[in-house]
């Protein structure tokens, strides 16, 4: 036994036995007291704080009923919660009705999908025949060529399918998604931040933002996206907490009764089978099948993922984790997410698989490119779909029209250029209107202005806690931020719109959580310090649904009078 590895098993017998390191005993004579001993388990999964009744008491119920509703609110907060984001985004949802901005071809191509497989054409003047009276369907099953995948558009289906091809039935589904995606961030920021009040502020902070308002009402794919984003994201914060709690059951108890970490279980446990990350991966292959930008999610949350891992063998206490990393997880993270990912991306594609009329269908079969071409082995429909795929990647790659609310995405976070839906200037006694001035209506696709304010600070805090603090759930809230955010940077030339950021709006929610979790005051903070933070908080969250509120009639499309209109117009970018 050479003397490096004499020195190292010393180590490990001394941490086996809870002891401290030598340098510690020999700091001790200078007074140095040392950290007390953790337990490892308390590390790998630390304990969620039990329901408070602090609050019901004060609302006079009594010690019973307080401790009841207090067991309620991990399920019964976040349900109020997604209740009232319902109320908002399925009232008077039909409204305009009207064809709305790109309205113009999901809801169409949806209602093509259940009629053919596959996207048909529409006639030019379609848009004013579906809201006519009677509504009247120009559709022909002469192929067209569309530049998304069909995922989202199917889902837009379901509500056509259930309620009819009217502006109700092709925003319910979208609509619906919106309202569970506040459900599923109410429960996700409860398992992140290990509360259910902060769990449940960061849903209605999602709530009450005007960009993610106004996408779950209208019929488009970005809003299918995120819902799926967050979906996979919540699978693998589950499969995070239970891997880990794997981990520490395997630990071995020292006689104080405190797990140890140990180096067997830290770099040689298998473990084992994980549903909740092979959901992940579906959700994030549904997600790239709605719109390409899902992928950049896919990449972003295996990687996290694996991450993940190697954070909670160093823990369990592998000596060597990213070789325990990657000798054991890495292949199994990558089935998990990708390959099942991308067989969930294939399958959404049945549609145009079966059916003959699809653009592009036969390419392999019936052109001299294609029965020329090599990976003659694979089958035709799979050569066909590969040739479609890298057409459609050119024209996204090469899409620099410009368009009057485009914009960059430097100005994304503080909202420098809404997207306008729909517009309208009824005069007096026209569509509602009462002013004498005239009135103005709109549909504006913008950020509540305070909640993207404040969530700058937020996201800066945010870093702060990741990269000084060593926070990983700071850490898992940035990549959710930068997966949506960042790859549009990559193509600032091309033509790219603000509400592309919905997709990532949840994370800032989540972000600003976070922070008023700091403001609010850590745990063990004085009387004083809370009830100013209480205040702190409390105001700032206030001020943010007032300007949800101030800004409602510009969500739906209201008819109010034109100096109002012009009041809410704060900078000239946004008219």
């Amino acid at each position: 036994m050479t003397s490096d590895t004499a020195t190292d098993a010393d180590r490990a017998e001394e941490e086996a036995a809870g002891q401290p390191r030598r340098w510690q005993r020999r700091l001790r004579r200078f007074g140095y007291a040392g950290q007390p001993q953790a337990d490892a388990r308390e590390r790998l999964v630390p304990a969620f704080p039990g329901p408070g009744t602090r609050v019901w008491t004060v609302l006079g119920l009594g010690p019973a009923a307080a401790g009841r509703l207090a067991r309620w609110s991990g399920w019964g907060g976040p349900l109020l919660v997604a209740l009232f984001a319902g109320v908002l985004r399925f009232w008077n949802l039909g409204s305009p009705a009207k064809v709305i901005f790109d309205e113009t071809y999901y809801p169409k191509d949806a209602w093509s999908l259940l009629q053919y497989g596959y996207e048909g054409t529409w006639a030019k003047n379609a848009n004013d025949a579906l809201v006519a009276h009677p509504p009247e369907i120009l559709l022909s099953p002469e192929h067209s060529y569309v530049v998304h995948p069909p995922l989202g558009k199917w889902m837009i289906a379901l509500g056509e399918w259930a309620f009819g091809m009217n502006p109700f039935g092709w925003r319910f589904t979208v609509a619906l998604l919106g309202t569970l995606s506040v459900l599923m961030i109410c429960r996700i920021g409860r398992r992140l931040l290990r509360s259910t009040a902060l769990g449940c502020l960061a849903g209605v902070l999602l709530a009450v933002d005007g960009l993610h308002f106004v996408m779950s009402r209208t019929a488009l794919l970005d809003l299918i996206v995120m819902f799926w984003v967050v979906a996979a994201f919540g699978c693998l914060l589950v499969d995070r907490d239970r891997t880990r709690a794997r981990l520490a059951a395997a630990l071995p108890v020292g006689p104080d009764g405190l797990a140890r970490p140990d180096e067997t279980v830290g770099d040689r446990l298998r473990l084992g089978w994980r549903p909740w990350r092979l959901a992940a991966g579906l959700c994030l292959g549904l997600s790239a099948a709605s719109k390409w930008n899902g992928l950049y999610y896919l990449a972003a949350f295996a990687l996290l993922s694996v991450l993940w891992d190697m954070a909670a063998r160093r823990t369990a206490g592998a000596r060597h984790p990213v070789r325990a990393v990657l000798r054991r997880d890495v292949v199994p993270a990558f089935v998990s997410t990708v390959v099942v990912g991308m067989a969930a991306y294939l399958v959404t594609w049945t549609g145009w698989i079966v059916t003959k009329g699809g653009y592009h269908r036969d390419w392999a079969t019936a052109t001299p490119e294609g029965r020329a071409g090599g990976w003659q082995w694979l089958p035709d429909w799979l050569r066909s779909l590969w040739h479609y795929e890298t057409e459609v990647y050119d024209f996204h790659k090469g899409l620099s029209t410009p368009h009057t609310y485009q914009s960059n995405p430097w100005s994304w976070l503080v909202q420098g250029r809404p997207v306008s839906y729909f517009y309208e200037d009824p005069k007096m006694g026209h569509d509602g209107c009462k002013a004498a001035e005239g009135c103005a209506r709109e549909v504006l696709a913008l950020g509540t202005p305070l909640l993207w304010w404040a969530g700058c600070f937020a996201l800066l805090y945010v870093l702060y806690r990741w990269l000084f603090k060593r926070d990983w759930r700071a850490g898992a809230i940035a990549c959710g931020i930068a997966a949506g955010y960042l790859p549009w940077f990559l193509y600032q030339d091309r033509t790219i719109f603000l509400f592309y950021a919905v997709v990532f709006v949840p994370f800032v929610c989540l972000a600003l959580a976070m922070l008023i979790g700091a403001i609010l005051g850590p745990p063990g903070s004085s009387e004083r310090r809370r009830a100013v933070g209480a205040v702190g908080a409390g105001v700032l969250v206030l001020l943010i649904i007032w300007n949800f509120i101030y800004f409602y009639p510009l969500y739906t499309g209201q008819p109010i009078p034109k100096s109002a209109w012009h009041n809410r117009m704060w900078f000239d970018t946004w008219v």
